[in-house]
């Protein structure tokens, strides 16, 4: 198709650096090696790609380029991400809505012509297919967090923390107190869409002589939500961030340290009057019999050696 506002079609190659194909809630921008995808900010455009702003996907991620009929007058055009070779993708397991795939650009159906020129000269430069051995497209950067049901969770590169809410949190989160997690001490993530079912975010530990509990609410490793709680949007790419860091870490031969070798770094110093905030819902347990006397006694204990 050569009408009226369509990028000339140049035969054999897709070499010009910076051609543009602008979609309804983002644009790809075609490079020597990789697809730039801009992201539209917008009420339409789903969060999800708001939060992601652009990426950068290198050609050897991608595995196969499709062209579709889309819904009401449009057509859809879609890379196909080699399996493993995106954090974001890996995490979402096959969870995310079809309008929030990232990897999907919505042309109206008058530039089908156009988009099969692109699809056409992408296929011929791909070589890479199957599993990747590594990711290849970016994970979202730290510092991130979200506020879930029953806790906060914090990811700051190298540990991910959560800190729960008396409001939420399950007697066994309390019970066990704030938590937090060396990526070096984690061997994946399990991410739960809140739009599939019920959702929630589990840290897989290396360690797995202790099994965790089934129900994540119960387990001080997850934190759970809804979709008022710690949406796709926020979820996920901290999910994907986290798994990065992951994957990183076990590619990367641990170095020792003498505060590693004394049993890590202790603990930043709390807020006093968050302290007393928690041992009083402490004492509110202990009263209620969810609590032992014991537990009760030994969690005060942790709390005031906060101080």
């Amino acid at each position: 198709m050569r009408g009226e506002g369509t990028e000339k079609l140049v035969p054999h190659t897709m070499s010009r650096m910076g051609d543009v194909l602008a979609g309804f809630h983002a644009a790809w921008e075609f490079e020597s090696d990789s697809v730039l995808i801009r992201y539209v900010r917008g009420i339409r455009t789903p969060k999800l790609f708001q939060a992601l702003g652009e990426r950068r996907v290198p050609l050897e991620a991608i595995e196969g380029v499709t062209l579709t009929p889309g819904k009401r007058g449009t057509v859809v055009l879609r890379l196909e991400p080699r399996p493993g070779a995106d954090p974001l993708t890996e995490a979402a397991a096959g969870q995310l809505k079809e309008s929030s795939d990232p990897y999907r650009l919505v042309l109206p159906a008058e530039r089908e012509t156009l988009a099969e020129y692109y699809a056409d000269e992408l296929r011929a430069q791909l070589t890479e297919s199957g599993p990747a051995e590594r990711h290849l497209v970016a994970a979202p950067e730290p510092p991130l967090q979200f506020k879930a049901y029953d806790g906060k969770a914090t990811f700051d590169g190298t540990s991910v923390a959560f800190r729960w809410f008396w409001t939420g949190a399950s007697s066994a989160k309390w019970k066990a107190g704030d938590q937090r997690f060396p990526v070096s001490e984690l061997s994946g993530v399990e991410w739960r869409s809140p739009e599939v079912f019920e959702g929630h975010l589990r840290l897989l530990r290396r360690d797995t002589t202790v099994p965790a509990p089934a129900q994540a609410d119960q387990d001080p490793a997850a934190v759970v939500f809804g979709l008022g709680y710690g949406p796709v949007h926020e979820s996920l790419p901290f999910a994907a961030a986290v798994l990065a860091a992951v994957r990183d870490c076990a590619a990367v031969p641990a170095i020792s340290s003498p505060a590693a070798a004394a049993g890590g770094v202790p603990s930043a110093r709390r807020d006093p009057a968050d302290i007393a905030e928690r041992i009083r819902h402490l004492g509110e347990l202990h009263q209620a019999g969810l609590v032992t006397d014991e537990e009760f006694s030994s969690k005060k204990a942790e709390l005031l050696a906060e101080l």
